[in-house]
């Protein structure tokens, strides 16, 4: 049986909801555009790894992985297209 993954965002989404201030509040402090803040929220957009980092500080968050980290290869590139002119 495999056990479902909750992505960063979702987690990070859960911490805001349970961090008892209002999301004005959180947008207010990291000096975000509450609009975006809100379509962060609704899953709707994402953050910079900037605002992320912010966000996480403000809620007293801490990243860890769970195990060794799986990097994927570099993606191949073709040749790159003649230019006219």
């Amino acid at each position: 049986m495999s056990t479902r993954r909750i992505k960063l965002s979702d987690q990070i989404r859960r911490a805001v909801d349970a961090a008892g201030v209002s999301r004005y509040r959180i947008a207010k402090t990291l000096r975000l555009d509450c609009g975006l803040f809100s379509r962060f929220m609704a899953d709707k957009s994402g953050l910079s790894v900037k605002n992320l980092d912010a966000l996480a500080d403000v809620l007293g968050l801490d990243v860890v992985a769970r195990g060794p980290v799986r990097v994927l290869p570099p993606a191949k590139r073709g040749p790159k297209p003649k230019r006219k002119g």
